[in-house]
Protein backbone atom coordinates (compact mmCIF):
# COMPACT_ATOMS: atom_id res chain seq x y z
CA UNK A 1 0.00 0.00 0.00
CA UNK A 2 1.61 3.24 -0.92
CA UNK A 3 -0.08 7.11 0.33
CA UNK A 4 1.34 10.07 -2.05
CA UNK A 5 2.56 13.28 -0.38
CA UNK A 6 1.29 16.31 -2.67
CA UNK A 7 0.19 19.66 -2.15
CA UNK A 8 1.11 23.51 -3.72
CA UNK A 9 4.77 24.32 -3.76
CA UNK A 10 6.84 25.35 -0.99
CA UNK A 11 4.15 24.27 1.77
CA UNK A 12 7.15 21.76 3.06
CA UNK A 13 6.54 18.72 1.41
CA UNK A 14 9.65 17.45 0.73
CA UNK A 15 11.28 18.21 4.02
CA UNK A 16 8.52 16.33 5.73
CA UNK A 17 9.42 13.21 3.33
CA UNK A 18 12.97 13.67 4.22
CA UNK A 19 11.94 13.72 7.87
CA UNK A 20 9.75 11.21 8.12
CA UNK A 21 11.63 8.53 5.95
CA UNK A 22 15.04 9.68 7.93
CA UNK A 23 16.64 10.35 4.91
CA UNK A 24 18.96 12.62 4.45
CA UNK A 25 17.54 16.21 3.86
CA UNK A 26 18.58 18.21 0.38
CA UNK A 27 19.47 21.24 0.16
CA UNK A 28 16.54 23.92 0.48
CA UNK A 29 15.62 25.02 -3.43
CA UNK A 30 13.23 28.12 -3.63
CA UNK A 31 11.73 26.92 -6.58
CA UNK A 32 8.33 25.57 -7.40
CA UNK A 33 9.24 22.12 -9.46
CA UNK A 34 12.43 20.68 -7.23
CA UNK A 35 10.98 17.21 -7.55
CA UNK A 36 9.95 16.23 -10.81
CA UNK A 37 10.04 11.84 -10.14
CA UNK A 38 8.55 11.19 -7.10
CA UNK A 39 10.92 9.93 -4.25
CA UNK A 40 9.98 6.97 -2.43
CA UNK A 41 10.45 5.95 1.00
CA UNK A 42 9.40 3.05 3.28
CA UNK A 43 8.22 3.85 7.11
CA UNK A 44 7.72 2.06 10.05
CA UNK A 45 4.23 2.22 11.77
CA UNK A 46 5.30 3.00 15.69
CA UNK A 47 3.42 0.69 17.94
CA UNK A 48 4.33 0.05 21.64
CA UNK A 49 2.64 -3.12 21.56
CA UNK A 50 5.40 -4.63 19.80
CA UNK A 51 7.42 -4.10 22.76
CA UNK A 52 4.82 -5.41 25.17
CA UNK A 53 4.77 -8.31 23.20
CA UNK A 54 8.52 -8.96 23.33
CA UNK A 55 8.80 -8.15 26.88
CA UNK A 56 7.43 -11.67 27.17
CA UNK A 57 9.18 -13.78 24.25
CA UNK A 58 12.60 -11.90 24.36
CA UNK A 59 12.75 -12.17 20.57
CA UNK A 60 16.03 -11.60 18.62
CA UNK A 61 14.58 -8.79 16.48
CA UNK A 62 11.34 -6.60 16.38
CA UNK A 63 9.97 -6.10 13.15
CA UNK A 64 7.06 -3.31 12.98
CA UNK A 65 4.72 -2.68 10.25
CA UNK A 66 5.36 -0.28 7.03
CA UNK A 67 4.43 1.62 4.63
CA UNK A 68 5.35 3.13 1.49
CA UNK A 69 5.54 6.95 0.52
CA UNK A 70 5.63 8.62 -2.53
CA UNK A 71 6.70 12.09 -2.90
CA UNK A 72 5.11 13.88 -5.70
CA UNK A 73 5.84 17.11 -7.17
CA UNK A 74 4.40 20.34 -6.25
CA UNK A 75 0.64 20.91 -7.81
CA UNK A 76 -0.14 24.22 -9.14
CA UNK A 77 -3.49 25.77 -10.19
CA UNK A 78 -4.48 24.49 -13.99
CA UNK A 79 -2.19 21.39 -13.28
CA UNK A 80 -5.68 19.67 -14.92
CA UNK A 81 -4.81 21.54 -17.81
CA UNK A 82 -1.26 20.88 -17.62
CA UNK A 83 0.35 23.66 -15.85
CA UNK A 84 3.41 23.17 -14.11
CA UNK A 85 4.38 19.42 -16.05
CA UNK A 86 0.57 18.96 -14.27
CA UNK A 87 -0.80 16.04 -16.19
CA UNK A 88 2.69 13.96 -15.67
CA UNK A 89 2.58 14.42 -11.42
CA UNK A 90 -1.27 13.44 -11.70
CA UNK A 91 -0.41 10.52 -13.35
CA UNK A 92 1.48 9.87 -10.55
CA UNK A 93 -1.40 10.44 -7.61
CA UNK A 94 -3.29 7.80 -9.63
CA UNK A 95 -1.13 4.95 -8.66
CA UNK A 96 -0.65 5.38 -5.08
CA UNK A 97 -3.45 4.24 -2.43
CA UNK A 98 -3.90 7.42 -0.34
CA UNK A 99 -3.34 10.80 -0.68
CA UNK A 100 -1.08 12.64 2.17
CA UNK A 101 -2.24 16.47 1.68
CA UNK A 102 0.42 18.72 3.12
CA UNK A 103 -0.79 22.25 3.63
CA UNK A 104 1.23 25.01 4.53
CA UNK A 105 0.26 26.97 8.15
CA UNK A 106 3.31 28.61 8.52
CA UNK A 107 4.63 32.38 7.25
CA UNK A 108 8.12 32.95 6.28
CA UNK A 109 9.33 35.90 4.13
CA UNK A 110 12.37 33.38 2.93
CA UNK A 111 10.26 30.99 1.34
CA UNK A 112 8.10 31.89 -1.59
CA UNK A 113 4.36 31.51 -1.78
CA UNK A 114 3.31 30.31 -4.88
CA UNK A 115 0.15 32.22 -4.52
CA UNK A 116 1.62 35.36 -2.53
CA UNK A 117 0.12 34.31 0.70
CA UNK A 118 -0.46 31.90 3.18
CA UNK A 119 -4.30 30.90 3.45
CA UNK A 120 -4.38 27.21 4.14
CA UNK A 121 -7.67 26.76 3.15
CA UNK A 122 -7.25 28.05 -0.37
CA UNK A 123 -4.35 25.67 -0.81
CA UNK A 124 -7.14 22.95 -0.15
CA UNK A 125 -9.36 24.07 -2.60
CA UNK A 126 -6.90 24.50 -5.36
CA UNK A 127 -5.71 21.04 -4.59
CA UNK A 128 -9.40 19.80 -4.76
CA UNK A 129 -10.63 21.82 -7.52
CA UNK A 130 -7.38 20.33 -9.66
CA UNK A 131 -8.19 16.46 -8.72
CA UNK A 132 -11.88 16.89 -9.09
CA UNK A 133 -10.97 18.85 -12.34
CA UNK A 134 -8.54 15.95 -13.67
CA UNK A 135 -11.35 13.14 -12.70
CA UNK A 136 -14.18 14.74 -14.47
CA UNK A 137 -12.03 14.94 -17.92
CA UNK A 138 -11.19 11.09 -17.33
CA UNK A 139 -14.95 10.25 -16.54
CA UNK A 140 -16.17 12.60 -19.47
CA UNK A 141 -13.47 10.95 -22.06
CA UNK A 142 -15.00 7.39 -21.19
CA UNK A 143 -18.61 8.03 -20.62
CA UNK A 144 -19.24 7.85 -24.49
CA UNK A 145 -17.01 4.41 -25.07
CA UNK A 146 -18.96 2.55 -22.32
CA UNK A 147 -22.52 4.29 -23.54
CA UNK A 148 -21.95 2.56 -26.87
CA UNK A 149 -21.10 -0.73 -25.21
CA UNK A 150 -24.21 -0.52 -23.11
CA UNK A 151 -26.51 -0.32 -26.18
CA UNK A 152 -25.52 -3.62 -27.16
CA UNK A 153 -27.22 -4.47 -24.02
CA UNK A 154 -23.77 -5.82 -21.81
CA UNK A 155 -24.88 -5.65 -18.05
CA UNK A 156 -21.16 -4.63 -17.34
CA UNK A 157 -21.15 -1.86 -19.48
CA UNK A 158 -24.87 -0.76 -18.15
CA UNK A 159 -23.69 -0.81 -14.61
CA UNK A 160 -20.45 1.51 -15.44
CA UNK A 161 -22.48 4.01 -17.13
CA UNK A 162 -24.56 4.60 -13.67
CA UNK A 163 -21.60 4.54 -11.63
CA UNK A 164 -19.67 7.33 -13.79
CA UNK A 165 -22.95 9.17 -14.02
CA UNK A 166 -23.21 9.11 -10.11
CA UNK A 167 -19.44 10.27 -10.26
CA UNK A 168 -19.62 13.10 -12.49
CA UNK A 169 -22.79 14.02 -10.49
CA UNK A 170 -20.89 14.52 -7.60
CA UNK A 171 -17.40 16.24 -9.06
CA UNK A 172 -20.25 18.61 -10.95
CA UNK A 173 -21.89 19.31 -7.41
CA UNK A 174 -18.26 20.33 -6.27
CA UNK A 175 -17.93 16.83 -4.25
CA UNK A 176 -15.16 14.58 -4.46
CA UNK A 177 -16.09 10.81 -5.15
CA UNK A 178 -14.98 9.55 -1.72
CA UNK A 179 -18.14 9.89 0.92
CA UNK A 180 -20.95 9.32 -2.38
CA UNK A 181 -23.43 6.46 -1.86
CA UNK A 182 -21.74 3.58 -3.41
CA UNK A 183 -22.20 -0.42 -2.65
CA UNK A 184 -18.67 -2.61 -2.53
CA UNK A 185 -19.46 -3.57 -6.07
CA UNK A 186 -19.31 0.06 -7.46
CA UNK A 187 -16.50 0.58 -5.43
CA UNK A 188 -14.60 -2.37 -6.66
CA UNK A 189 -15.31 -0.72 -10.10
CA UNK A 190 -14.71 2.92 -9.43
CA UNK A 191 -11.38 1.81 -8.02
CA UNK A 192 -10.21 0.11 -11.26
CA UNK A 193 -10.27 3.44 -12.96
CA UNK A 194 -7.77 5.09 -10.72
CA UNK A 195 -9.78 8.09 -9.62
CA UNK A 196 -7.92 11.06 -7.07
CA UNK A 197 -10.90 12.08 -5.49
CA UNK A 198 -11.98 8.41 -4.60
CA UNK A 199 -8.49 7.78 -2.71
CA UNK A 200 -8.71 8.31 1.03
CA UNK A 201 -7.33 11.56 2.18
CA UNK A 202 -5.39 12.57 5.03
CA UNK A 203 -4.57 16.22 5.94
CA UNK A 204 -0.81 17.29 6.87
CA UNK A 205 -1.04 20.75 8.47
CA UNK A 206 2.91 22.04 8.32
CA UNK A 207 3.01 24.75 11.33
CA UNK A 208 6.34 26.50 12.35
CA UNK A 209 8.77 25.70 15.50
CA UNK A 210 6.02 28.68 17.52
CA UNK A 211 2.93 25.56 16.93
CA UNK A 212 4.29 22.43 17.43
CA UNK A 213 0.67 21.14 18.79
CA UNK A 214 -1.31 22.71 16.19
CA UNK A 215 -3.45 25.16 18.16
CA UNK A 216 -3.11 28.14 15.81
CA UNK A 217 -6.04 29.58 13.97
CA UNK A 218 -4.50 28.22 10.85
CA UNK A 219 -4.80 24.52 12.08
CA UNK A 220 -8.17 25.31 13.69
CA UNK A 221 -9.59 26.45 9.56
CA UNK A 222 -7.47 23.37 7.94
CA UNK A 223 -9.21 21.06 11.17
CA UNK A 224 -12.68 22.32 10.25
CA UNK A 225 -12.25 21.96 6.22
CA UNK A 226 -11.18 18.19 6.84
CA UNK A 227 -14.33 17.57 9.01
CA UNK A 228 -16.51 18.47 6.00
CA UNK A 229 -14.58 16.16 3.99
CA UNK A 230 -14.68 13.59 6.65
CA UNK A 231 -11.02 13.12 7.01
CA UNK A 232 -8.45 13.38 9.93
CA UNK A 233 -5.77 16.18 10.23
CA UNK A 234 -2.23 15.74 11.92
CA UNK A 235 0.11 18.86 12.84
CA UNK A 236 3.71 18.82 12.24
CA UNK A 237 6.35 20.94 12.33
CA UNK A 238 9.06 19.85 9.62
CA UNK A 239 11.33 21.97 10.61
CA UNK A 240 11.51 20.28 14.05
CA UNK A 241 11.14 16.82 13.60
CA UNK A 242 14.13 17.36 10.98
CA UNK A 243 16.02 19.09 14.13
CA UNK A 244 14.76 16.43 16.54
CA UNK A 245 16.21 13.42 14.41
CA UNK A 246 19.48 14.38 14.57
CA UNK A 247 19.79 14.26 18.37
CA UNK A 248 20.67 11.67 20.08
CA UNK A 249 17.39 9.89 21.79
CA UNK A 250 18.28 11.59 25.70
CA UNK A 251 18.38 14.58 23.80
CA UNK A 252 15.52 14.29 21.82
CA UNK A 253 13.59 13.29 24.88
CA UNK A 254 14.45 16.69 26.40
CA UNK A 255 13.81 18.41 23.42
CA UNK A 256 9.87 16.53 22.79
CA UNK A 257 9.51 17.57 26.63
CA UNK A 258 10.24 21.19 26.18
CA UNK A 259 7.64 21.64 23.85
CA UNK A 260 4.72 19.33 25.65
CA UNK A 261 5.27 16.29 22.53
CA UNK A 262 4.80 13.00 24.70
CA UNK A 263 6.32 11.84 20.91
CA UNK A 264 7.76 12.86 17.40
CA UNK A 265 4.85 14.12 15.27
CA UNK A 266 5.89 12.38 13.04
CA UNK A 267 4.87 8.85 15.18
CA UNK A 268 1.59 9.90 14.96
CA UNK A 269 1.65 10.72 10.63
CA UNK A 270 2.56 7.28 10.00
CA UNK A 271 -0.33 5.96 11.99
CA UNK A 272 -2.99 8.15 10.84
CA UNK A 273 -1.17 7.35 7.60
CA UNK A 274 -1.70 3.56 8.07
CA UNK A 275 -4.98 4.00 9.05
CA UNK A 276 -5.89 6.57 6.53
CA UNK A 277 -5.15 3.65 4.18
CA UNK A 278 -7.47 1.07 6.19
CA UNK A 279 -5.29 -0.85 7.06
CA UNK A 280 -4.59 -2.83 10.68
CA UNK A 281 -2.31 -4.70 12.35
CA UNK A 282 -2.23 -8.67 13.39
CA UNK A 283 1.01 -10.14 15.40
CA UNK A 284 3.04 -13.17 15.41
CA UNK A 285 5.31 -13.96 18.29
CA UNK A 286 7.99 -16.15 19.34
CA UNK A 287 11.86 -16.57 20.20
CA UNK A 288 13.25 -15.69 16.68
CA UNK A 289 10.63 -12.38 16.03
CA UNK A 290 7.80 -10.52 17.00
CA UNK A 291 6.33 -9.03 14.21
CA UNK A 292 3.73 -6.76 13.12
CA UNK A 293 1.65 -8.09 9.88
CA UNK A 294 -0.24 -5.63 7.72
CA UNK A 295 -3.87 -6.23 6.72
CA UNK A 296 -6.71 -4.60 5.48
CA UNK A 297 -9.46 -3.75 7.87
CA UNK A 298 -12.05 -6.77 7.40
CA UNK A 299 -10.06 -9.00 6.30
CA UNK A 300 -10.73 -12.97 6.77
CA UNK A 301 -8.41 -15.64 8.78
CA UNK A 302 -7.16 -17.10 5.52
CA UNK A 303 -6.64 -13.71 4.02
CA UNK A 304 -4.50 -12.87 6.95
CA UNK A 305 -2.63 -15.69 6.76
CA UNK A 306 -1.95 -15.22 3.13
CA UNK A 307 -0.03 -12.46 3.91
CA UNK A 308 2.59 -14.44 5.71
CA UNK A 309 2.45 -16.41 2.77
CA UNK A 310 0.45 -17.84 0.29
CA UNK A 311 0.31 -21.33 0.84
CA UNK A 312 -0.85 -20.57 4.37
CA UNK A 313 -4.09 -18.93 2.64
CA UNK A 314 -4.14 -21.83 0.19
CA UNK A 315 -3.97 -24.54 2.80
CA UNK A 316 -5.34 -22.60 5.73
CA UNK A 317 -6.99 -25.11 8.35
CA UNK A 318 -7.24 -23.06 11.49
CA UNK A 319 -6.12 -19.76 13.90
CA UNK A 320 -5.04 -19.92 16.69
CA UNK A 321 -5.45 -16.00 18.09
CA UNK A 322 -4.83 -14.44 21.78
CA UNK A 323 -4.92 -10.84 22.48
CA UNK A 324 -2.38 -8.65 24.35
CA UNK A 325 -4.16 -8.57 27.39
CA UNK A 326 -4.43 -12.29 27.71
CA UNK A 327 -0.26 -12.40 27.44
CA UNK A 328 0.03 -9.23 29.82
CA UNK A 329 -2.47 -11.34 32.15
CA UNK A 330 -1.11 -14.62 32.02
CA UNK A 331 3.07 -14.40 30.70
CA UNK A 332 3.09 -17.22 28.63
CA UNK A 333 1.15 -18.95 25.81
CA UNK A 334 1.11 -21.72 27.23
CA UNK A 335 -0.73 -19.99 30.67
CA UNK A 336 -2.77 -18.61 27.90
CA UNK A 337 -4.38 -22.35 26.82
CA UNK A 338 -4.71 -23.64 29.99
CA UNK A 339 -6.49 -20.72 30.88
CA UNK A 340 -8.43 -21.41 28.44
CA UNK A 341 -8.08 -17.79 26.57
CA UNK A 342 -6.54 -19.16 23.32
CA UNK A 343 -9.56 -19.53 20.93
CA UNK A 344 -9.73 -21.17 17.93
CA UNK A 345 -11.09 -19.67 14.47
CA UNK A 346 -11.93 -20.97 11.36
CA UNK A 347 -12.24 -19.49 7.33
CA UNK A 348 -14.57 -16.75 8.53
CA UNK A 349 -13.12 -15.10 11.25
CA UNK A 350 -12.61 -11.17 10.73
CA UNK A 351 -8.99 -10.20 12.19
CA UNK A 352 -8.99 -7.79 14.41
CA UNK A 353 -6.21 -5.19 15.00
CA UNK A 354 -3.94 -6.62 17.27
CA UNK A 355 -4.79 -10.28 17.10
CA UNK A 356 -1.95 -12.32 18.05
CA UNK A 357 -1.91 -15.36 15.97
CA UNK A 358 -0.56 -18.79 14.58
CA UNK A 359 -1.66 -20.29 11.65
CA UNK A 360 -2.19 -23.98 11.27
CA UNK A 361 -2.31 -24.94 7.36
CA UNK A 362 -1.69 -27.70 4.95
CA UNK A 363 -0.71 -27.95 1.04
Amino acid sequence: MEAGIVGLPNVGKSSLFNAVTCTQAAQAANYPFCTIEPNEGMVSVPDDRLDRIAAYFKPQKIIPAQIKLVDIAGIVKGASEGEGLGNKFLSHIREVDAIVQVVRCFADPDVIHVAGKVDPVSDMEVIDTELMLADMQVLENTLPKIQRTAKSGDKDAKLRVEIIEKCLARLNAGQPIRGGEFDPAELKIIAQYGFMTAKPILYVANVDDTDVLGEGDLVKRVREFAEKRGADVVPVCAKFESELAELDPPDRKEMLESVGLKEPALSALARAVYHTLGQQSYFTAGEKEVRAWTVPVGATAPQGAGVIHTDFERGFIRAEVYALDDLEAHKSESAIRAAGKLRVEGKSYVMKDGDICHFLFNV
